[in-house]
């Protein structure tokens, strides 16, 4: 028996690994990672695994990034912790000030928190209290949209509304409003994402009709329906939406956990729209997938409702031990500065239109690829027995899954969602993994679905 092979059932003895059926680690072994470095991954046998999924998308700017590394290590000799009630140190302060210069306008205070799940419970938590402190008690709802995902605690899966995490915990749930989601690709009013002015936006329109005096926020995935299958939307949406949050009193939260640091092509998804939200929450790039980190930013006036002497009882009574961690911001700052100081937008827009061209090359007549769509450096795949008629894969076949599998034997991370298969590489990605991982996942569609 190998290392390799020794830690793999030392591991499956103990751990209970996040998001899994363990009963599939009888067969799928857990790979026993031993170092990383740029898009690359190394077992304990040396086997080399390309990251085309960023380590469940978080990882931005390659696995051992020297610039984090040294700034990581900088600070650790100076400070590991300090509570955040009433302590402050420089990292934080000055981590603020410069992602003032870089978020969508009008986003000001920044409350700090360590994932993404926690950050969204921040915000819905922030704006049920605004809403109450502002004089509109009866707002005690939110609307989400269909299949979304935000996160696995239990006011993010109130929000979130994939079976797949929620379904069991339905009776612990909030009862929320749930606004059907875009789907382009299945488009129902048969328009093409690129050219439509969002006429299911009615959706949205008419939930407001209904709901719009009770509601409080809208938490949405701006431009891109992540675990949903990486569905992506056109901006006029949201666009629309902001003009209909502000006629409602309903404050628009945008979860750019997934989105956020460049992922869409920009620093932010909401960039591209033009308008901003009234909350914004961030996570995974924003360490660069360094340390567990994330912020809930509000504007000046929703901070402005909490802001009072101590005896009205409106301060916001949140918190988390590791809020403002220094070590996860010293690595956020170096996350910045090489933004700052290197062409990494610029870079990756040239790579999204290479990978592009490839998958289009490898996957445009191909007979079980209904669409191929992106933002950014993200490109997601849809697979479907038929392309007429867009049907789906029964789900019980894993087709994903099976290559999945295949993938990994060849030395590639293709993580499925469902029947896609997505590329959400680190924004440093060349032309050459490129190249490597588009051949392999051609090579693993087509042997998994030749035997169907």
């Amino acid at each position: 028996m190998n290392l390799q092979q020794d830690l793999a059932q030392r591991d499956f003895k103990h751990i209970w690994h996040p998001c899994s059926q363990m009963k599939d680690y009888e067969e799928l072994q857990p790979i026993v990672i031993d170092r990383g470095r740029g898009v690359y991954l190394y077992d304990k046998n040396g086997k080399e695994y390309l990251d085309i999924v960023s380590s469940w998308w978080c990882n931005l700017l390659g696995h051992c990034n020297p610039k984090i590394n040294e700034s990581v290590k900088r600070q650790l000799d100076r400070l590991e912790h300090v509570i955040f009630a009433n302590f402050s140190h420089e990292p934080a302060i000055t981590l603020c000030e410069q992602l003032l210069e870089v978020i969508p306008d009008g986003l000001e205070k920044f409350n700090f928190s360590d994932n993404g799940s926690a950050a969204v419970e921040c915000a819905l938590k922030m704006a049920f209290q605004y809403q109450f402190q502002t004089g509109r008690p009866q707002k005690k709802r939110f609307m989400c949209f269909t299949d979304a995902y935000h996160g696995e605690t239990i006011g993010a899966l109130s929000v979130g509304s994939l079976d797949l995490y929620a379904k069991i915990y339905r009776p612990m749930l909030m009862d929320t409003i749930r606004v059907k989601a875009p789907n382009c690709y299945r488009c129902p009013y048969g328009m093409c994402r690129d050219c439509c002015d969002a006429a299911c936006f009615r959706d949205a329109q008419l939930a407001f009709e209904q709901y719009g005096e009770e509601t409080c926020a809208m938490i949405v995935e701006p431009l891109l329906q992540g675990s949903a299958g990486m569905r992506i939307y056109p901006p006029i949406y949201l666009k629309k939406l902001r003009e209909l949050c502000d006629r409602s009193h309903v404050l628009l939260i945008a979860d750019e956990i997934a989105t956020g640091f460049g992922r869409t092509g920009k620093m932010f998804a909401f960039s591209h729209t033009g308008v901003s939200p009234d909350i914004m929450c961030l996570s995974k790039g924003l360490t660069g997938g360094y340390m567990p980190m994330a912020i809930t930013v509000a504007t000046n006036e929703i901070y402005q409702a909490f802001y009072a002497d101590y005896h009205e009882g409106k301060a916001f009574m949140h918190s988390h031990t590791y809020s403002g961690n220094p070590l996860g911001c010293s690595a956020a700052l170096a996350v910045l500065k090489i933004f700052r100081e290197e062409p990494i937008l610029k870079n990756a827009a040239k790579r999204a239109t290479y990978l592009s061209k490839k998958l289009q090359e490898a996957f445009g007549s191909h007979k079980n690829v209904g669409e191929i769509r992106h933002i950014g450096l993200i490109h997601a795949i849809e697979l479907t027995p038929d392309k007429k008629t867009k049907s789906e894969y029964p789900s019980k076949l894993r087709i994903g899954y099976q290559i999945y599998k295949k993938a990994l034997e060849k030395g590639l991370i293709l993580r499925p969602l469902g029947n896609v298969l997505y590329f959400n590489p680190p924004l440093i990605i060349c032309e050459q993994e490129i190249d490597q991982a588009v051949s392999i996942c051609r090579e693993c569609i087509d042997e998994v679905l030749g035997d169907i």
